[in-house]
């Protein structure tokens, strides 16, 4: 039997096609990198120029969402002044992960530093594997026998050997 490493975020991705379209008609994507760390996986999403207080972060029947907005910036439109080209993605981004049973949604994390959103999934207790502590049995005498009286005879026979040998 061959041993495959669990991926607990199936289907990871398979809600973002579903999203609304933008002004542009692109649905914008949030660059993600997912990794395990230990009993966490950690996911850090880019978001530069988006505004801390726009993202919004839930989970619902275990998938978890990551919604943001950033805005574009106001160019003045006359005959001196306007756009030449606009690249940047604006408006709403939005990113879904299916999470499995064995992480801990209540216990996630999130933390936006520098354009960067780092998540912080931990693996849920009963999901992480256990030890099992082997502790040193006594050493017991057994005695073969169907009943009772065969062990007591046995008992005897032992102590007279015994007291013989003294």
């Amino acid at each position: 039997m061959a041993l495959v490493e669990y991926n607990p975020f199936r289907g990871l991705d398979r809600f973002f096609d579903q999203f609304a379209q933008m002004a542009s008609g692109d649905a914008r994507l949030m660059p993600m990198d997912l990794y395990r760390d230990g009993d966490d996986f950690v996911a850090r999403m880019d978001l530069p120029g988006v505004d801390p207080s726009s993202i919004d972060i839930d989970v619902h029947d275990n998938v978890l969402t990551v919604r943001a907005e950033r805005k574009a910036n106001d160019v003045k439109h006359d005959e001196h002044s306007g756009w030449v080209s606009r690249e940047r993605s604006y408006g709403s981004f939005a990113r879904q992960l299916s999470l499995d049973s064995s992480l801990d949604a209540s216990r996630i994390t999130a933390d936006y530093t520098d354009g960067e959103l780092v998540l912080t999934i931990p693996v849920a207790e009963e999901a992480k594997p256990q030890k099992i502590q082997v502790t040193q049995g006594q050493h017991r005498a057994v005695t073969v026998g169907t009943d009772e009286s065969d062990a007591s005879e046995q008992k005897a026979e032992t102590s007279t050997d015994a007291k013989a040998a003294d």
